[in-house]
């Protein structure tokens, strides 16, 4: 049964990874998938639950007295459904829960135009200057809002700006590239250091000055190289003015906008004081900061009764503009990772890796690599369900404490893993959410990626992996 897993997770994983060419939903070969280990795991957990989970099972049996008189296959039935599985989806709500709301936040924003504040202060007409300009706003901005979210909005600024569409596939490549490093230094800049952030693998405290230099160097590089495909300047320039899309903004105040802009970026950097301070979820200062942005957005659309109401953007008609097919996508994979780490399967994987790579650098370039090939959400869940974060008592228990220490919160081993699953999918247009999405904006093609932002973005990559290295012999 385990070798069954086993093969139905890879052919799943392969069946997301040929998404386009197969012209199947990667969100329902995720939820297949993720059902069906499910399904088969319940018929071996009698073999697995002895090896794997002995200490929760007991514990479980303790706590069920009536369970003392069924058989050991139906004591185990009853902690697969009452134990395992809702242990599992509890972990994976509270990611999406955050996700749920984050997206609905970035969406309320951008759909009244408060992005409109920084996207038109762009004046410049020198096309290398205004390259540097889109990748360092691109950057930052995918610290505080999602890789994904950042593309979009930077792709419509060049459309207004750049007529060539060669050149347009320059800066969209930078601005995937820009948007994946500035998402792997935040705790809410992507979506696989959320999943890290929320489960106490890393922390903001520690994770923003560990990363931020070798996620700068790793955009930056591809910037330097890929200026010798730009020459001379714009032939103009104009504010980019998305209001001719939108009607409401026509209707709303400038401080209206602005408003709405700086509630909704101070909401989202407000989640890691929020965490900090309660001491509870970040899911929990997200669904805050919403119920704040909602408050206000009522309060405004009660003073504008000129307005019709079809034309008012309240929080109840942008919760369905938020991409649910990619959170069905996330619950799915995350319930198929979970079933393979029950299963022990997962940590066959990682004493492989222990034995025959031994090296947590090694470790998680390897999974960078493969990041840009498949999707890094799925990896990085199943880095997770391989490697538990170790505390203190198991670091003296540990025959190899040194090693171990890797392995602690905010340890080596995940704070390069945030930086090489996210930066690592800018190696292929296809590596990343962002990357896909700026495809098929601007028509990028596959193998012109491949031969010409390819080599730049591997070249950061490997820059930004060398300084975080050194960065760590020097201070540990």
């Amino acid at each position: 049964m385990l070798t069954a897993m086993t093969l139905i997770f890879l052919t799943g994983y392969l069946a997301i990874a040929l998404e386009h060419p197969l012209k199947m939903n990667k969100a329902g070969t995720a939820l297949l998938t993720g059902t069906i280990l499910w399904v088969i795991y319940t018929f071996a957990a009698p073999e697995c639950i002895p090896t794997v989970s002995a200490d929760a099972f007991k514990l479980f049996l303790t706590t069920r007295p009536e369970l003392a008189e069924l058989s050991f296959i139906q004591q185990c039935n009853h902690f697969v459904v009452e134990h395992q599985i809702l242990e599992s989806i509890g972990e994976i709500c509270e990611t999406l829960i955050f996700l749920i709301g984050a997206m609905i936040t970035v969406e309320l924003v951008d759909a009244h135009g408060g992005f409109l504040f920084v996207t038109n202060r762009i004046t410049t007409k020198n096309k290398r200057k205004l390259l540097w300009i889109i990748a360092t706003i691109t950057f930052f901005m995918s610290s505080v809002l999602d890789n994904l979210t950042t593309s979009i909005v930077m792709i419509m600024v060049i459309r207004k700006l750049i007529a060539n569409y060669k050149e347009r596939w320059v800066f969209g490549s930078i601005i995937v590239i820009a948007a994946n490093s500035g998402g792997a230094w935040s705790p809410i800049g992507d979506v696989t250091t959320i999943m890290l952030w929320v489960r106490g693998n890393i922390s903001t405290s520690s994770t923003i000055p560990h990363l931020f230099l070798p996620s700068l160097i790793s955009a930056f590089i591809p910037v330097l190289i890929a200026q010798r495909f730009l020459h001379g300047n714009l032939s103009q320039i104009r504010a980019t003015d998305l209001a001719e899309e939108n009607e409401i903004i026509k209707e709303l105040k400038t401080k209206e906008r602005l408003s709405i802009l700086i509630i909704g970026v101070a909401c989202l950097l407000f989640v890691p004081v929020f965490k900090t301070i309660t001491h509870l979820p970040p899911f929990v200062g997200i669904l805050f900061g919403l119920g704040v942005l909602w408050f206000f957005t009522e309060m405004m659309y009660r003073r504008k009764e000129r307005i019709h109401e079809d034309l008012k953007l309240r929080v109840t008609k942008i919760v369905q503009r938020i991409d649910g097919t990619t959170l069905l996508f996330f619950l799915g994979i995350l319930l198929a990772v979970d079933a393979l780490r029950y299963a022990g399967i997962l940590d066959m994987v990682s004493e492989g890796l222990d034995k025959y790579v031994g090296n947590v650098y090694a470790v998680n370039m390897i999974i960078g690599t493969l990041s840009a090939i498949v999707d890094n959400v799925p990896l990085v869940a199943g880095a997770i369900a391989m490697y538990p974060v170790a505390t203190d008592a198991m670091v003296l228990a540990s025959s190899n404490p040194e090693y171990l220490t890797h392995f602690t919160q905010d340890g080596i081993f995940w704070q390069f893993l945030a930086y090489c699953a996210g930066v690592g999918g800018s190696m292929l247009i296809i590596g990343s959410a962002a990357g896909v999405v700026v495809m098929g904006l601007e028509r990028i093609n596959f193998l012109w990626y491949l031969r010409v932002i390819t080599p730049m973005a591997v070249a950061g990559y490997l820059a930004g992996a060398g300084v975080y290295i050194i960065q760590n012999s020097i201070f540990p």
